[in-house]
This record gives structure tokens, sequence and C-alpha cells, in this order.
């Protein structure tokens, strides 16, 4: 009797981006990519978003007991704010993978320690959380110095927002890149007697 595949579904858990914050985001990187520093793929504006915690390849059964984990976290409304440019490197020196920009704010990292918690028991917690959203994934870099020099002399707007709700998300890997769909949606606790 042949065995049936188990079906494994590439998970994380999210913040998705308000519209203002997208297309300052997206000005940069227009901006960014009319400079010709690189060549790389720039992150599609509705692929824009901060993973709390990537959960990788799981089955439906672990999918639902994330779903019904995650519904446990309690939290306040956070205000949030774009930080810094910067880059992820691999170890080669010189070699540049990632341009992404911080994202800053107490409630954050508060959040994604109680996402952590949450899911101790069916996955490692985060050695090292980074708040960032990735700009671009960069294949090769013409002029090293140039671009950080570039780079760190970008002026991002100063764009704050409010997060209330965070979400568990599916990705889909086709040649045209990934493509994010939410699985579930999680409020800010209120309250309030319903």
């Amino acid at each position: 009797m042949e065995e049936i595949e188990e079906k494994l579904t590439r998970c994380f858990v999210a913040l998705d981006l308000p519209r203002n914050v997208i297309n300052g985001i997206v000005n940069i990187q227009e901006i960014i990519k009319k400079k010709k520093l690189f060549d790389g793929n720039l992150v599609d504006s509705e692929n824009l978003h901060l993973t709390l915690k990537f959960l990788g390849e799981i089955d439906d059964e672990k999918i639902k007991n994330v779903k019904e984990k995650l519904k446990e976290i309690k939290f306040d409304e956070f205000e949030v704010r774009l930080g810094k440019i910067g880059v992820f490197s691999s170890k080669y020196p010189g070699y540049i993978k990632v341009l992404w920009v911080e994202l800053k704010g107490r409630g954050l990292f508060e959040l994604q320690k109680k996402i952590d918690e949450c899911l101790e028991e069916l996955f490692e917690s985060e050695k090292r959380f980074m708040a960032h959203i990735t700009l671009a994934r960069i294949k090769r870099v013409y002029d090293k110095n140039g671009f950080l020099d570039y780079v760190s002399k970008i002026k991002l707007p100063k764009i704050k927002f409010n997060v209330d709700k965070f979400y568990l998300k599916k990705s889909e890997l086709f040649e045209t890149g990934a493509v994010y769909e939410d699985i579930k949606e999680y409020d800010v606790n209120t309250d309030s007697i319903n």
C-alpha cells in the first residue's frame, strides 16, 4: 500500500503594515532602484511585512495547534516607527544578501516574546529577534562601500503607526515569487463585555 505524503505548509507569524508605511517604503525602494547599485529583487509592496516568528514547513495538525495557542496571547495596542536602514551579510566577507528597514517600538519585542513563549512546546525560541522589514534580496553589489555609504544617507520618512493585530500567514513559493495568505487574524485584547 502506498503511503500518502503529508502536505506541508510554509508558515509564519507577522505584522501587516498600513498603506502609508507601505507607500513610504516603496518610495525608498524606487530611489534605491534608480541608483542601480545592485542586482537583486525588491520585495513587492503587497509582500512587505514584519515577521515575528518563522515557523517553517508544518503539517495541518501543527497549524491547528498553532492557531489555538496564539488565541491565548493578550497584548495591548502599541506604537512602532520606522528606524534605520541596514543590511544582512553572509559569512563570506563583502557579500550582502538583504537590504532592510528597522521597525522600532518596545511593544514589538514584548509581543514577539509572548509569541515565542506561547509556541515554545512546538518550536524553538528565536535566538536573536531583529525587527526588520525586508526591502530587497540582493544577488550582487557592484561597489560594496559605495552601496553602504549611499544606504546610510537615505532619510527615512518619520512614520509611526499603532499595532492592534497580528497574523498567522502561509507562504507559497512560485517562479514569480512568494504569495502570502492570512490563515488567521489575532486582534488586541479588549476589556469590553460581549
